[in-house]
């Protein structure tokens, strides 16, 4: 059954170029629809020499949107502006909130049965906004849209396997809960398979590192972008997931910024179980220790704060 037809909104972008690649490249992918407002004719040439069965297409603009959206299954969306070094996620809301009402207005009206992976930042933000348009088209479904915080995940495993000699980072297993911004994003080293152990100061740390890797790169890459490399990696890993449950895999868990009843927050992220029609099943946060449980409570505020921000600009965007 791998014929899922993905789009990719944003897909000439710094995290849009290699994702698309990614997908182009999966066997799961059979056809991929690449939008933007610039470069995708090009983008879409390129990647269609490549030798695999997913048939790629291009289209530009907002008049060409429609087209590209119908039948899809998975829509994914890295649209937006990247951080810039100083800049906190909350700083792109002005740009980013507009990009991700409009296209997530295109997808209600043209696909508003797909899969909607969300990687526009503030994802503490798009979420509830992409719900909320979703409402006002009277398509919601809260089991379809996702916030994808993989990267957290894929960097909480890396750091934890480049302190753990030994341990290959594609068998390190870290949950990582809550959110998609600074303190928002709680990792769960205490769930982490296979277990490992570390004292106070260093998971303080590690936890701290796993927080601000974002502004690492940022950083790192000195005003000429974000993290666009793992990030295209870790959507394109979502995604993966998200088709193979789609295809019947039973047993697949990711973490995802969601609606959620699990905490006083009204949207957080947990392991989810996938399955053909989305969550499955909320797996929740599951036992953590009280240092886990001070990150919970101290994040509720600032996630509180974002989820309405997000909401309140979806209900007055026209």
């Amino acid at each position: 059954q791998n014929n899922a037809k993905v789009a990719v909104l944003g897909a000439s972008g710094g995290i849009g170029q290699p994702l698309s690649l990614l997908l182009k490249n999966s066997p799961l992918v059979s056809r991929l629809s690449l939008y933007d407002i610039a470069h995708t004719p090009g983008v879409a040439a390129d990647l269609s020499h490549i030798e695999t069965r997913a048939n790629v297409k291009g289209f530009l603009g907002p008049e060409q949107l429609p087209e590209c959206l119908k039948g899809c299954d998975v829509v994914v969306i890295p649209a937006g502006v990247p951080r810039k070094p100083g800049m906190t996620r909350d700083d792109l809301f002005n740009t980013n909130a507009s990009i991700v009402a409009t296209l997530t207005t295109a997808c209600a009206k043209h696909c508003p049965e797909a899969m909607i992976c969300i990687i526009s930042n503030p994802v503490n933000s798009t979420i509830p906004i992409t719900s909320e348009i979703f409402k006002k088209h009277g398509v919601y479904n809260p089991n379809r849209i996702f916030g994808v915080t993989t990267l957290d995940i894929v960097r909480a495993n890396t750091f934890v396997a480049e302190l753990k000699v030994g341990h290959d980072p594609a068998r390190v297993s870290v949950p990582v809960i809550g959110g998609h911004a600074g303190k928002t994003i709680i990792p769960l080293i205490s769930q982490c398979t296979p277990k490992v152990d570390f004292p106070q100061d260093q998971l303080e740390k590690l936890t701290g590192r796993i927080q601000e890797a974002g502004t690492e790169v940022v950083k790192a890459k000195a005003g000429a972008g974000s993290a666009t490399l793992s990030m295209a990696y870790a959507g394109a890993r979502f995604v993966f997931s998200l088709v193979d449950a789609m295809n019947g895999k039973e047993g697949v868990i990711e973490c995802s910024f969601v609606r959620s009843e699990e905490t006083e927050s009204p949207y957080f992220s947990t392991p989810l179980l996938l399955g053909k029609n989305g969550i499955e099943k909320n797996l929740g946060i599951g036992k953590i220790t009280p240092f886990e449980e001070k990150m919970v409570a101290e994040a509720m505020a600032e996630l509180k704060a974002s989820i309405k921000k997000g909401e309140d600009f979806a209900k007055n965007f026209k």
